[in-house]
């Protein structure tokens, strides 16, 4: 494998207020601290991989706002690709409000602007880069005719791919997306989708083999402070989380998915891989902010040492 990583999917701008409680309806609350920072789902796997040392073209779009030259300096900033980030006259950048509890929990909301406008033309003007790519990620914060066309892409080209299917939309056809490589639903996506329970872990496994009889390759379900579930045809293998003391859960799904693609880049071992993404996703919830809580591989080596 060449260890480059393409990913075709969302940036956004994080408008994110760490609260005390919700307000109620009608009520004022004061906050007590509030930040600006990057993210989104396909730029948060991006920047995931890059700090972790992987070559990384990103295929996106961004407005034509005050947001859009930030977002692609920041791309630049990590060495990331940005040939493939295209501006859409008129439309605004991609925005996520977010809350953040005390408990570290947070509330997404998320508006696409710009991304809404990523379509499968843009995945053939980057065609012959992607070509020489060993991944391709992907997620639902683009449109769905966008994500078919960029599996049957992969498949067509020997590329290997990973659907992050979310945020959860009910409208994915999972017959057009069978020839996509790695699935990785968390449980509520993965209920969503099958129409399952996913209360036990019995549960999520039966849910997740509904998938894999529909002809998807691996399946990976996110299972939070329970860990992931790793699903193919012939295995089953729960990959543990690690303790620790969360502070910020914003993008540890994005740092999960986007580490996990740079370590399988370069090793080809899915069991090992997943289980070192688990760690970098723990790391990461033990730091405010989303692409700021992402470990170089000198910070991750220390979290580790950490660990004992």
């Amino acid at each position: 494998m060449s260890g480059k990583i393409a990913v075709i999917g969302s940036n956004m701008v994080d408008l994110i207020t760490y609260m005390d409680r919700m307000p109620e309806a009608g009520e004022t609350l004061e906050a007590p601290n509030f930040q600006i920072g990057h993210g989104g789902k396909g730029a948060n796997q991006a920047i995931a991989a890059a700090r972790l040392g992987a070559k990384v073209v990103m295929v996106t779009k961004v407005g034509d706002d005050l947001f859009a030259d930030n977002t692609i300096k920041n791309f630049e900033n990590h060495g990331i690709d940005t040939r493939f980030v295209k501006k859409v006259a008129g439309k605004s950048s991609g925005v996520a409000p977010i809350f953040v509890d005390p408990t570290g929990e947070n509330r997404i909301l998320i508006i696409k602007g710009a991304n809404a406008d990523l379509c499968p033309q843009d995945i053939d003007e980057a065609a012959e880069e992607l070509k020489t790519c060993s991944l391709i990620l992907l997620q639902l914060e683009v449109s769905l005719e966008t994500i078919y066309y960029a599996i049957e892409f992969g498949a067509k080209h020997g590329i290997k791919t990973i659907l992050n299917p979310a945020p959860a939309d009910p409208r994915l056809d999972i017959e057009r997306i069978r020839k996509v490589t790695f699935f990785t639903p968390n449980e509520s996506e993965l209920a969503l989708l099958t129409g399952l329970p996913v209360e036990t872990q019995e549960d999520v496994e039966k849910a997740a083999r509904t998938l894999i009889q529909k002809g998807i390759e691996t399946v990976v379900v996110t299972m939070g402070s329970r860990g992931a579930l790793l699903i193919t045809a012939e295995t089953s293998e729960l990959i543990p989380s690690s303790k620790v003391k969360a502070v910020d859960t914003t993008g540890a799904g994005d740092a999960f998915i986007g580490s996990f693609a740079r370590f399988y880049s370069t090793s080809n071992d899915v069991s090992a891989s997943l289980k070192t993404a688990a760690l970098y996703a723990a790391d990461s919830i033990t730091k405010r902010g989303t692409q700021t809580s992402y470990a170089t591989p000198a910070e991750f080596e220390e979290f580790r040492k950490s660990l004992g």
